[in-house]
């Protein structure tokens, strides 16, 4: 048998089994339950958060054969129909592929005849925004008094670029990224299901690499299965990745937590020695220095890292606010001029050792004098100056004439 992609594999086929997107659902699911259809709907935002999933629900939900409800019984023909993408009267357009206005006008040419099989024709048009300004015009008649037997279901990553006369037209819906632990408890369910052995901060790398879609991470975790031979490891999460394993973030900032010079650079030499990217090390830094600058300020223990790692703990009351604050502000800019420097290694030893210099409370070593005598009369003669103003709280004028001394 071919193999099934997990994201296609365990795409949602009810609300129910829908991640995130709770504002969404419980709209859908009350305008199903009162019968309060609208004609158009619009779902927006980035890829992978559930736009085409929920349309297709939307479909069944109004299509399938026990009647409209927020349940769709999942067993029908109509329901398993629309689950393998065969559904005759859900018309599903690539928008990106069928550009033109005489794309469009065919697509239209046939709303006005009834559906097949379903209760509904349910025209779903993604990325609805790469459709040309003629297309738009052909389309807004019927997207406004559409038969009732038709729906239209928009979807669209850039709403920006969708006409006003459009958007009013629709009912929008903004789908919004999904958070880092809805999807770590999504893979790990999934895993279990599947038989597959994991660790859960290898979830939670995958999750942080997948930036809210849970397509992407079910990508990514696909990925991680064949690299590990069928399990999921962080080790080999880090290296598929390229990331920086935590332990070398955490010796960073122990290092400047130790003020030691010594083991910074050597730390820098072994990412160099694996061949880290040095932004990527960047990156995993102000991720730390945040979660521990949160964890100061709020008492949190979830904030510093969940791998059960005393040390964090420890850096979040060994560094001061102050030194967390200054180490974040020198690596966001550091990041920054990163590029500028003669070789990635050494502007990022350069930005750690930039952190050690101007920790608060760090002693400061006067580099030796060119002339030390002369260098040592000055600052006797300055002192003698200083000394006989403090003293003797001379007015402006007798400073005046006592710094036009000359000296000698």
């Amino acid at each position: 048998m071919t193999y099934q992609a997990l994201a296609r594999k365990w795409r949602p086929k009810n609300f129910a089994e829908l991640v995130g997107q709770q504002h969404v659902r419980r709209a859908l699911v009350n305008a199903l339950h009162d019968q309060r259809i609208h004609p158009a709907y619009l779902f927006t935002g980035t890829r992978g958060v559930g736009k085409t999933t929920l349309a297709r629900i939307l479909a069944k939900c109004l299509n399938c054969e026990s009647g409209i409800s927020p349940q769709p019984c999942g067993e029908c023909t109509a329901c398993r129909e629309i689950d393998e993408g065969r559904f005759i009267d859900l018309i599903e357009v690539d928008a990106a592929s069928r550009t033109r206005v005489e794309d469009t006008r065919e697509l239209l040419e046939n709303v006005q005849y009834t559906p097949t099989r379903g209760r509904y024709k349910v025209y779903l048009i993604d990325e609805v925004h790469m459709l040309s300004g003629h297309s738009f015009n052909a389309l807004l008649k019927t997207l406004e008094e559409p038969p009732p037997h038709v729906q239209f279901l928009l979807a669209t990553t850039d709403p920006q670029k969708l006409p006003a006369t459009i958007l009013s037209r629709c009912v929008q819906f903004s789908l919004k990224r999904i958070p880092e632990s809805a999807i770590v408890d999504q893979l790990a369910n999934i895993l279990e299901q599947e038989g597959i052995a994991s660790e859960r901060e290898a979830l939670h790398e995958l999750a942080r690499a997948a930036d809210g879609s849970l397509r992407d991470a079910l990508s990514l975790l696909d990925q991680a299965v064949a690299y590990g031979g069928g399990a999921v490891h962080e080790a080999d999460v880090y290296d598929m990745l390229g990331t920086v394993p935590r332990d070398f973030v955490l010796k960073l900032l122990q290092g400047l937590a130790a003020r030691d010079a010594t083991g910074l650079l050597t730390t820098v030499n072994e990412l160099a020695d694996q061949a880290i990217d040095f932004n990527t090390v960047f990156t995993q830094l102000l991720s730390a220095l945040h979660r521990i600058a949160v964890r100061q300020f709020t008492s949190d223990q979830s904030e510093v890292d969940g791998d059960g790692n005393p040390a964090w703990d420890d850096l979040a009351s060994v560094l001061s606010r102050e030194d967390v604050q200054l180490f974040y502000q020198i690596a966001l800019i550091g990041r920054r001029d990163l590029p500028l420097a003669a070789e990635a290694r050494s502007g990022f030893e350069m930005i750690m050792l930039r952190m050690l210099a101007f920790q608060p409370g760090a002693e400061h070593t006067t580099p030796p004098s060119l002339s030390r005598s002369g260098s040592t009369s000055r600052k006797k003669s300055v002192q003698t100056k200083h000394d006989a103003i403090d003293s003797h709280q001379a007015s402006p004028s007798s400073i005046g004439s006592m710094a036009s001394q000359p000296e000698k």
